[in-house]
């Protein structure tokens, strides 16, 4: 049985195959519609906040990921037991497999996202640049072939002009990714990329493109139903990175004009027609020092960042790709879609960034997080949770909205003062001085800018004794005062608001 709902029919159960905060996330836009929840788990994640929050939750097994969240039988087996409808697959693990997509098909299963074909299209990078220049979509000036001869490649490389990015055709994250400045230097970047990317994706095949320095990472949200119907819900900036990663973004884009906007836009339609795409997805761009773009690539998912999207245009994402998928024509026009204020979000990772940003698993022994108007914290975790070594160590997504990016700024610098995280390393420091910089307040933010101004980041450790002495204080109290006095301090002002997160 199914929900009836304006013409469709909407599903009456869901299982979300995945965890942490985005499948924590989905659940909550499907309790809004009525919609149960099946939960899937590993055995680490079995007191995980997603298990807590879902209305059934079946057990994976084993904690590693081929054998509990990226074990495609063991996925479809938990929804048909659970008699769900549809599967949603959230970022990451199965969300861009598109063999994942066929077997939900067979199955009987709605996959929540994109056609089969699109997600295998689009997930390689050579066959997608093919796609977008055949549908009239600026592509960055490269090879869409794959290297097979190095010799040739090098030729090639000579005319589109050094630096080039080596680059795998399959995959993300910065994998298999190789900057060359001198033509001697190819032919070892090609191979080092190449056995990279095998190990990483199971294919080694690469190309090359026209390494673009400084440029800026801007994407359009699309959203497209099985109509024909496609719009975008404008931009966000994503150009702080570490290691090829985002760690803020936010929107509307610093350098974004109304007309770039419009030819963005129109731009991140065109690719979602070219590519027969369907529900939501997000076009990226690479954005020159002269404001030319050049298609990137296509996430066909749901983005982590797509928060921010949510707090400026009042759109829940996660609503429209569960009615698509549904059956259900597109309730938006592009002349519906306007933007107010400026939203930001922050990446809280369990990761050490004076340590190259190497994760940091363990336990939480306390958490508090931050409130206020405009302020939305997507969270997984919960005091007393321990992260797991086994995954992505992203702890939650701070988002803050207010009416200009200016207040934008000041308001995220105030709620990520006010995370505080004791037991595990976060980057909460490194952002605050981020935040703070004269280029990120400036719009100055290209997809260098880590690497060019905090590459020997160190925090802050001038009230680091006041938290020593506070920890002291507190191992020295009675035991039947202490829970008392913890409280007492963590609701003063005082150091516990002060650094974050620290370690003895």
């Amino acid at each position: 049985m199914c929900i009836q709902e304006q013409g469709c029919i909407m599903f009456k159960k869901i299982l979300i195959a995945n965890r942490g905060e985005i499948a924590v996330r989905i659940m909550r836009t499907c309790r809004e519609m009525g919609i149960g929840t099946v939960a899937v788990y590993s055995d680490v994640d079995r007191g995980s906040l997603h298990v807590l929050s879902a209305d059934q939750a079946v057990p994976l097994g084993d904690p590693e990921p081929y054998r509990s969240y990226l074990d495609i039988n063991k996925i479809i087996k938990a929804a048909q037991d659970s008699g769900a409808e549809a599967i949603h697959p959230g970022y990451g693990f199965l969300a861009e497999n598109a063999l994942f997509a066929e077997q939900c098909a067979s199955a009987g299963l709605t996959f929540i996202g994109p056609p089969p074909q699109a997600i295998r299209d689009l997930g390689d990078k050579i066959t997608a640049r093919r796609i977008m220049t055949d549908g009239g979509v600026p592509v960055i000036p490269g090879i869409s072939e794959s290297i097979e001869d190095i010799a040739a490649v090098t030729a090639d490389a000579e005319k589109i002009g050094y630096p080039v990015l080596v680059k795998a055709a399959a995959g993300g994250g910065g994998k298999g990714m190789r900057v060359v400045h001198n033509p001697s230097d190819l032919p070892d970047a090609c191979a080092s990329s190449s056995r990279e990317a095998e190990g990483a994706f199971g294919n080694g095949t690469i190309f090359i493109e026209k390494y673009l320095n400084p440029s800026r990472h801007v994407e359009f949200q699309i959203l497209a139903d099985s109509f024909g119907n496609v719009i975008h819900l404008n931009e966000r900036e994503c150009s702080i990175q570490r290691r090829h990663q985002k760690i803020i973004e936010e929107s509307p884009s610093p350098v974004m004009t109304p007309e770039l906007r419009k030819k963005m836009g129109e731009a991140a339609v065109a690719a979602a027609k070219a590519s027969g795409y369907v529900n939501a997805g997000t076009v990226e761009f690479i954005v020159d020092s002269n404001s030319n773009f050049y298609f990137l690539e296509v996430n066909t998912r749901l983005q982590v960042e797509h928060p921010v999207t949510e707090m400026t245009t009042g759109i829940d994402l996660v609503r429209h790709q569960i009615e698509i998928a549904a059956g259900k024509r597109l309730s938006l026009s592009q002349d519906d879609i306007s933007a107010q204020g400026h939203s930001i979000e922050c990446r809280i990772y369990a990761e050490d960034p004076e340590k190259g940003f190497f994760p940091s698993p363990g336990t939480i022994h306390y958490m508090k997080e931050p409130s206020g108007p405009g302020i939305r914290n997507d969270c997984g975790v919960y005091s007393g949770y321990t992260v797991p070594v086994e995954y992505d160590p992203i702890v939650s997504k701070l988002v803050v909205h207010a009416e200009t990016r200016g207040d934008a700024v000041t308001r995220m610098i105030r709620a990520l003062k006010e995370y505080i995280i004791l037991g595990i390393t976060t980057p909460i420091p490194f952002l605050i001085d981020v935040l703070k910089s004269e280029p990120f307040r400036n719009g100055e933010t290209y997809t260098d800018c880590i690497d060019t101004h905090f590459s020997k980041w160190v925090m802050d450790r001038s009230n680091i004794q006041a938290a020593r002495i506070a920890y002291i204080a507190d191992e020295l109290l009675p035991k039947e005062k202490k829970a008392y006095s913890f409280t007492k301090v963590m609701n003063s002002t005082g150091p516990w608001q002060t650094l974050g997160n620290w370690r003895i």
